[in-house]
Order: structure tokens, then sequence, then C-alpha cells
């Protein structure tokens, strides 16, 4: 990290006279204390992922030995996190100030700068949720909570990445997830070695139990880490000019070269080492985790210089337009572009394929293995996957910020279309039959995973019909008639975060009513058609508002975005609204019809069973009418 700083230029500064100097110290403390708040972060997270899933379980759930004793480290390493970001904070304030530390920080500037300035709050929310992790590792003796002390440290080293050269690059949509694909993926791939070199007192079976496990993490990790850093190269850098003469662009060759030696260890490591591990040899394995630690170091001390490096700056200054929506404000709307004009987005993009992959692995899993699956759901889930990439890819990714009539297209692909055909499809039955049981208890596998997940009480409240219907419908108001809908607009990370909720809350609803996975609840048929029902009402209704609104929502983006072709922001609103009212119904009857067959198979059903029943002589009705019966005379005769 020190030699990079120098050569990219980060600390060799011209102090010039009359203008702020933060001085001598903030130069080299800031890069250092955000190299130790990654550090901390990683080992964090790679404890707690030993904890959960590289470790034995204790009974009723209850953390093992090793498990205990990688929480217990934990703690200490989430609370120095916090630490580190306390002073990544307060050296960044002094360096945006030009001002020495000590004049820079008080109380109030500190304070200001975590509530107001979005580089401020991205190292606060860091540190709140490394605090939560500490208190978390402190308190818990279970599995549970190292879980979720894990999906809270994965969550704290998200919101720095939303700062920075990936959120000024031109393209920030592409170039802010593409890092979000870079910088989880490498925190759990190099946490996950450090826990296990650091923390391995296990006996050598369940140490090489753990590193197999750790292997196929690390695989995933590797191929993320390599697209994602060609994503991001491409974002910030224009030419190959650029990346051959800048210290940027060296700087990035010299990061990617270090990934691909950290990708050749690690194919040393899965082919060499842990054979030899499986054999009683540990030496191998540890030796060549420690090279691939000290490398993983490196690369994180370049990735630090890196973000103090100045990118190269190519093309013209760029207009309002463009500086809102992270890309040049698109031509007049046809069919043509909405379908040909794409702006990918990498996070859902990939998670689409990914899960489409994974259910085609189960689907022939379970054909080669002699069973059947129906062709219908495979095809459900498919479209819904390629509905998800075409909501969040396509032509309407890229005009819905602009026209508030594709974002509502988009609202309904998301949030009602695609839900449907994945509730359709019972990926959860596929992924139980599909999985293989875990070999040990004590060692539980994916399909114990979900069967925990269906089973758990988040899952029960969430399934709860008036929990799911208020989900459904609250999101939809919330989102249109208070800030929600703007914040969405103007951030890119409250944009992941709507286009992600209305995935999840359609998919819980419509999972619940016409979902053919086995669930904690799931109401009679009257009640499900009676939810649906009041869903569309308010759904309708929500497109009347729109229409007859003279109120134009998110105001100031679209005054300040001056779209200067097309309908007026006002009456594409109306326009809206009346998409949500007249399309917005059609999946509802879709879902009537679907919820109306279902209730007649299970009729049926039901008449089968007791014909089968009446058949055998085992007449259930007449049998518990007997033992009533039999109950009374008992009664009367005592």
């Amino acid at each position: 990290m020190a030699v990079f700083l120098w050569y990219g230029g980060a600390v060799r500064r011209e102090i010039l006279p009359g203008l702020p100097d933060p001085g001598f110290l903030t130069a080299w403390a800031l890069p250092a204390a955000r190299l130790g708040s990654q550090l901390f972060a990683t080992a964090t997270i790679g404890l707690l992922l030993a904890a959960a899933a590289l470790s034995p379980w204790g009974e009723r759930g209850m953390l093992s030995a090793s498990g205990y004793r990688r929480v217990r480290a934990c703690a200490w390493t989430a609370l120095l996190w916090c630490g580190s970001s306390v002073a990544a904070l307060c050296f960044t304030l002094a360096d945006l100030l030009g001002l020495p530390v000590g004049q820079a920080v008080s109380v109030n500037s500190v304070v200001n700068f975590a509530t107001t300035v979005p580089l401020g709050r991205a190292f606060a929310l860091s540190a709140f949720l490394a605090a939560a992790v500490f208190l978390i590792c402190c308190a818990t003796l279970r599995v549970r909570g190292a879980v979720i002390g894990l999906v809270v440290a994965v969550a704290g080293v998200v919101p720095p990445v939303f700062t920075g050269h990936a959120a000024a690059a031109s393209n920030h949509q592409l170039a802010v997830s593409g890092l979000l694909l870079h910088v989880v993926p490498v925190t759990v791939w190099a946490g996950g070695l450090l826990a296990l070199v650091l923390t391995g007192r296990a006996s050598t079976e369940q140490q090489a139990i753990a590193v197999r496990r750790f292997s196929r993490i690390a695989v995933t990790c590797v191929a993320l880490v390599a697209l994602s850093g060609l994503l991001s190269a491409y974002a910030r850098i224009s030419s190959w000019d650029a990346l051959l003469t800048s210290h940027y662009g060296q700087l990035v060759l010299v990061k990617t070269g270090l990934i691909l030696v950290l990708a050749g260890l690690g194919w040393w490591q899965r082919s060499r080492a842990l054979p030899a591990m499986v054999a009683g040899n540990r030496r191998r394995f540890t030796v060549t985790a420690t090279v691939e630690i000290l490398v993983f170091a490196a690369t994180m001390g370049t990735a630090v210089a890196l973000s103090r490096t100045p990118a190269p700056f190519v093309g013209p200054e760029e207009s309002v337009a463009q500086s809102l929506l992270g890309f040049p404000m698109p031509a007049p709307l046809t069919v043509a572009r909405l379908f040909g004009s794409w702006l990918p987005e990498p996070l859902f993009l990939v998670a689409a394929l990914a899960a489409a992959s994974l259910y085609l692995a189960g689907v022939i899993r379970l054909r080669r293995r002699g069973d059947s699956w129906p062709v219908a759901r495979t095809a459900a889930f498919l479209a819904a996957c390629a509905l998800v990439v075409v909501a969040t890819s396509s032509g309407l990714a890229r005009y819905a910020p602009v026209l508030f009539s594709v974002h509502m297209v988009q609202h309904l692909l998301l949030m009602m279309i695609a839900p449907i055909l994945a509730a359709l499809s019972a990926p959860a039955t596929l992924a139980l039959r599909a999985l293989p049981k875990a070999f040990d208890s004590s060692w539980p596998g994916p399909r114990e995973w979900l069967k925990a997940g269906l089973s758990s009480r988040v899952a029960s409240v969430a399934t709860q019909p008036l929990v799911a219907l208020g989900l459904y419908v609250v999101s939809i108001y919330a989102m249109y008639f208070t800030g929600l809908y703007e914040l969405a607009l103007r951030s890119h990370a409250a944009h992941l975060l709507m286009v992600g909720h209305f995935l999840l809350v359609g998919y819980l609803f419509f999972w619940s009513v016409i979902g053919l996975d086995p669930a904690p609840h799931r109401p009679s048929h009257p009640v499900r058609m009676l939810m649906v029902l009041v869903a569309m009402i308010l759904h309708a209704f929500l497109g009347v508002a729109l229409m007859q609104s003279g109120t134009l929502l998110a105001a100031d983006w679209f005054t300040a975005l001056a779209r200067p072709w097309g309908p007026s922001p006002l009456d594409d609103q109306r326009t809206a609204g009346g998409i949500a009212w007249s399309f917005g119904e059609l999946p509802t009857l879709v879902v009537l019809a679907a919820l109306f067959v279902q209730w007649s198979r299970a009729d049926k059903r039901e008449q089968r069973r007791l014909d089968r029943a009446a058949d055998r002589g085992e007449d259930e009705a007449l049998a518990a009418y007997n033992k009533m019966l039999a109950q009374l005379a008992d009664r009367d005769g005592r």
C-alpha cells in the first residue's frame, strides 16, 4: 500500500501557498485506516463463516467448541473494524476540509459529516454495523446468532462501495454493481481462508471437511471476482492507452496480476493440498494457505492505494442529466430502443443466470435419478428469470428513471409477473428433492439449511396471510406516496433495494396464495381468493389515484432532469397510473384462474381419498360418529 500510494501520487502532493492542506499525518493515516477497516472486516466475515458453515454443530443448534472459539475471536476483530471505520471517518473529514485532523475533528463536525455527507454516512454505517456484530458475537451461543452476525457483517462492507471512483464513474450502475460483485466475494474468500488457518485446531478429519466445503465457496468467489474485475475496469478505463500509461491503469494491471496469482494458488490448493489434507497431512494446506493470505494482503493494499489514486479523465464534462442518470440522456423512446438499448445490471443479471443454472441442475439430477419433473414448472422458472433480466438490464432499465410509465411496466414485471411464475415453479420443492442429505447430522448441508429456513420463525411470520398481504399492499403505497420513489431514482443503493424488495414481497405474496412449495401456513382456498381480490382492488385504486392526481411525484428529480422529448412528467405520470389500473389486473386474473384450478384439484384429491377409505371400509365420518356415541354411553354409564 505504501509503495503504490507513493507511485500513484496520492501522498506526493505539491503544497501550494494559500491552499488548504490536511498535512502529512492525514495523507498516510487515512489509507492506513481504510486498509485496517478492510482487513478487520475480512477477518470478521471469515470467522463468522467458519463458525456457521465450516465448523460442526453442537446439539440443538448450539455452537461447537471450534465454532465458539471463532465467534469469540470475531468479537475482537469486529471491535477493531469499528474503530478503524471511525478513524477513517475522522481522517476523511480532515482530508475533505483540507485541515489537520486536530483542527478539523470535533463532535459537531463529525456528527454533521456522518449524517449529511454520503461518504461520512458510509463510514458511520459501517462502524455501526461492526459494533452490532461485536454485540452479537458477545451474546450468542447458537449457530443462528453466527448466521445473523454474518449477514450483518457482509452488509457492513457494502456502504463504502457506493462512494469513491465507482460512484463517480460515467456509468455508475455498471461500476458500482460490478464493485459489489468484487468486494463481497473477495472478502468472503480471503476471510474464510484466514479463519481456517488461524483457528484450525480441529481434528484432521474435521479440518478436511471444512476445507472441502470452503473450496466450493472459493470457486464461486473466483468466478465472481474475475467477472466483476473486468466490469469495473471497463467502466472506469475507456481505452487501452489509459490502461497502460496512467498510474491508475497500471495499478489495475498489478491488482489483476495478483488476483490471477490467487486463482492459481486456489487451484493448487484444490488439486494438491486438499487431497493431502484428506490423507492426514496438514502441512501442505497450511503452507499454501499462508502464501495465499499474504498475496491477499498485498491485493488489499493495492486496492486501497488504487482508491486514493486519481482515475484517468476522458471526455468532456458531464451534463446535468448524465450526472443524475449515470449515462447520457437517451434518445426519444421507440419500441426498438426499448428492447435494443440495453443497460446491464450485473447484480441481478448474475443472480438470474445463477438461479436458472441451479434450477436446471436440479432438474437434470432428478432425471438422471429416474424421477420426473413437470416441464411446465421448468419453463415457468426460466421465464421468471428472463423477465428479471429484461426488467433490470434491457431498455426498460435505461428509460425507467426517465419515464414514470416505463418504471411502472418495470414495477409490474418485478412485483407481479415474475413472482407469479416463480411461485408456480416450486423451486424449494425441487431443491428438497434434488439436494442430497448430509452425511453427518453435525455437518448440515444445503438441504438441511433450506429446511431450517422454511420452518423458521421468520418464514412462519412472513407467510401469515395478513402479513403477506400487508407487506404487498403497504410496499406499493409507501413507494409512491412517500419520498422513497425519488430516493430510488437518486441513489443506486436505494434502487437496488427497491428492485430486490419488489421481487421478494411479490414472491412472498404469490407463494402464500398459489405457491406449490411447502409453507408453514397455507390459508384455505376461500381466504386466498379474498386475498387476491383485496390486492387487486387496492392496486387498481393506486392506478386511479395516480391518474387523477395533479401533484407530480419526484418533482425535483424530473425538473432537474429536464427531458427534452416526450410527454410532460405529469402526463407521463397519468399514463403510468393507467398502466397500473388496466394492465396490472391481468396478472391478477391469471392468479385467480390458477387458484380456482388448484381448488378444484384439491377437492378431487380429497374425494378420491374418501372413496379409497370407503372402499376399505374406513368411513372416517362414520367412525368418528360411532366413537362419539361410545364416549357418550361411557359417560352416562359412569
